[in-house]
């Protein structure tokens, strides 16, 4: 170390005067002086960090919500909700799936009229189904939004941080470009499970989720899986981007009381959600339409033309009221319970810090 540097460390540590390594090799005294400072340090910052005792934390659960690491509870957080809103919503979920998919079902001689309604889908599942047709291709939805919730909401984090600025402030653009990033990564990594989710769900036949997979690898090949992918990776993007943008902005935008209160997440994730499907709801219908089996669409600009000169502009926004009456509320508890758990993470460190500070001063006396 240079005497320029060695001065400056002195000035800004004076307890602690560093020592030449040739004095330290002529100089036993000064060498073990050196390392018993050096261990006093590193047990008082092992001090510093060390955890209240259990008793102490099992009487404030709360506090034991920080020792989770922040990345397993917000994977946690978006799994459940996700899983638990797309259960909930299921019904009308496969109805909506019926309603976009009737026009390819008809070309194929699958199905009988040319049109389907809302009302009259439900009770067609009702009357050839039962109840449990109505959570037809559920189990497979439920596997693939575990992960894609959690990779969602988790990535779209990850990416805001990507995209802060210098001064630490994110813009619109970057909270646009961060939800359309998190959007297309949960979706690649989830695709093939919600293509076979489609096919239980619309396909005649009582099957399992094996079978059909194996069906399709063998009469339609590993690319079956990803049909409509370009459509669902461009649909997917501007949804999350605009879902996710506007529920911050609002959020952020409330005073402050307002903030962090349950009812404020869950109206303003309605408000996100219902503008983000009125935008993107026709890419989701193409992207359907190509997902089955033999459809007569090969590229969105096939599909676009194709479905107006059949159902007009609005087969574009077939099954839009059994998906807005799903995706509105699912939209909502998702982000809802993300921006809760977010909320009880930041209190819990808080409180952990609050009785390791107690702790210690009951030491201390």
């Amino acid at each position: 170390m240079s005497k320029r540097g060695e001065e400056g460390l002195v000035m800004r540590h004076p307890d602690r005067i560093p020592l030449p390594s040739r004095h330290r090799r002529k100089n036993p005294l000064l060498a073990f002086l050196t390392v018993s400072h050096d261990r006093r340090e590193a047990e008082k910052e092992k001090e510093d960090s060390a955890l209240p005792p259990l008793q102490q934390l099992v009487r404030h659960p709360l506090a034991l919500l920080a020792l989770v690491p922040n990345s397993v509870a917000l994977f946690s957080a978006g799994a459940v909700a996700g899983a638990a809103a797309k259960t909930v919503t299921a019904p009308l979920d496969r109805v909506k799936l019926l309603m976009q998919t009737h026009g390819v079902r008809v070309v194929q001689g699958v199905g009988a009229k040319e049109k389907v309604g809302f009302v009259e889908a439900i009770t067609t599942i009702g009357k050839e189904e039962g109840v449990k047709g109505y959570w037809k291709g559920n189990l497979p939805q439920v596997i693939r939004i575990i992960p894609y919730s959690a990779v969602q909401l988790f990535s779209y984090e990850v990416y805001k941080k990507l995209f802060r600025k210098k001064d630490g402030e994110l813009s619109v653009i970057g909270r646009l470009l961060a939800g359309a990033c998190a959007g297309m990564t949960s979706t690649l990594v989830t695709y093939p499970l919600d293509v076979l989710r489609l096919r239980l769900a619309v396909e005649p036949g009582s099957r399992t989720m094996s079978q059909v997979a194996l069906n399709m690898l063998r009469e339609e090949g590993f690319a079956s899986f990803y049909g409509g992918l370009g459509p669902s990776l461009i649909g997917i993007a501007p949804y999350i981007a605009v879902n996710f943008c506007i529920f911050d902005l609002v959020k952020k935008s409330l005073p402050e009381r307002y903030q962090k209160r349950t009812e404020t997440s869950l109206a303003t994730a309605l408000v996100s959600a219902t503008l983000a499907t009125l935008m993107c709801y026709p890419l989701d219908t193409v992207r359907r339409q190509m997902q089955m089996r033999g459809s007569p669409y090969n590229s969105v600009l096939d599909a676009f033309p194709g479905i107006v000169e059949r159902d007009g502009l609005i087969g574009l926004y077939r099954g839009f009221v059994p998906n807005a009456l799903k995706s509105l509320p699912n939209s909502s508890i998702k982000l809802t319970a993300f921006d809760t758990v977010k909320g009880l993470i930041s209190a819990g460190q808080k409180e952990l810090q609050r009785i390791t500070e107690e702790s210690k001063q009951k030491v201390v006396s």
